[in-house]
């Protein structure tokens, strides 16, 4: 089996793969299995032995499943990656990879409402079996609550008179769909940029809705309490929040940016950067996946303990 293509198609893979150092024998752990593309590639190179667990927790990744002894599927969301894997006897891993961010799929599939290029609910939950639409976070939070939002996870410039307006209209009647949100935002949209808004003003919704930000920050203190000394950690993000706070946790072990030191002056931060640099795709990539343009990947490696 192969990756599901039309599920999604995985961005600098040769890179993340690389990245990992996959050794038969070894434990590994995908968390974003989506398509099954990095997972299939990290299988095939364990060549029967060690361990894959692989995790997701939007249902419709099933049809990309197979059976293996050593391949293990956790349908959950990957902020609860320790409590899983200590349940399954899993101590210590030898990579970790995160493929941020939603799915081809997720977008092309637009009754999920993720994607502002089609009418749709304004759904945009990941698991749509728990938490808060889009719909119920408009129609409900309180108007401060939504210029936080907008202003922290789109970081849109009009945030509070958003927030402001969609309070007024939701008075008059419900929001209900994406186009009735875009058609209410519009007159905000800065000249010749309305792609680059409206996918602003969906970023900070979609964060809202499967608290995407603090789900990264967990998963990357559980990475480093998961992995063994000199295992790989791979993380590819898609836009600027989740980037940065990645950046800042492998360079210096916080996410505030202040490195944490010991009592004689060493440093306590757990990763050390493969790619001092972040990796991008490359032009040819770009052409066969537009939607790769966004992508940053960063790899580092346990420090010891």
């Amino acid at each position: 089996m192969t990756n599901n293509e039309k599920y999604h198609i995985p961005v600098l893979l040769d890179a993340c793969i690389d990245g990992l150092n996959i050794q038969p024998g070894k434990v590994y752990v995908d968390v974003t299995f989506g398509g099954g593309g990095h997972s299939r590639l990290i299988h095939d190179e364990l060549k029967g032995s060690g361990h894959l667990y692989s995790f997701d927790q939007d249902g419709d990744v099933a049809d990309n499943l197979w059976d293996a002894n050593n391949f293990t599927f956790i349908a959950s969301n990957f902020k609860y990656m320790s409590n899983h894997l200590r349940a399954l006897g899993v101590q210590g891993v030898d990579g970790i990879i995160a493929d941020l961010g939603v799915s081809s799929h997720q977008f092309n599939h637009f009754e999920r409402g993720f994607s502002f290029r089609e009418d749709a609910d304004l759904d945009m939950r990941m698991n749509r079996q728990s938490g808060l639409t889009a719909a119920d976070i408009l129609n409900n939070y309180e108007e401060a609550d939504l210029f936080g939002l907008f202003k922290k996870y789109g970081e849109l410039t009009q945030s509070r008179k958003i927030a402001s307006k969609i309070v007024a209209i939701r008075d008059l009647s419900p929001i209900k769909s994406t186009h009735q949100l875009i058609d209410l935002v519009s007159s905000y949209c800065p000249a010749r940029k309305q792609n680059q808004f409206f996918a602003q003003v969906f970023q900070a919704l979609r964060i809202e809705v499967n608290g995407e930000l603090d789900a990264l920050e967990s998963f990357l203190l559980q990475a480093a309490d998961l992995l063994n000394e000199g295992g790989r950690l791979v993380v590819m993000s898609y836009h600027s929040l989740e980037d940065r706070m990645v950046k800042k946790y492998l360079k210096k072990g916080s996410f505030d940016g202040e490195e944490k030191k010991d009592f004689y002056g060493n440093s306590l931060k757990p990763f050390t950067e493969i790619n001092r640099k972040v990796m991008v795709p490359s032009e040819q990539e770009l052409i066969n996946n537009p939607r790769s343009r966004s992508a940053r990947l960063r790899i580092a490696k346990r420090n010891g303990r």
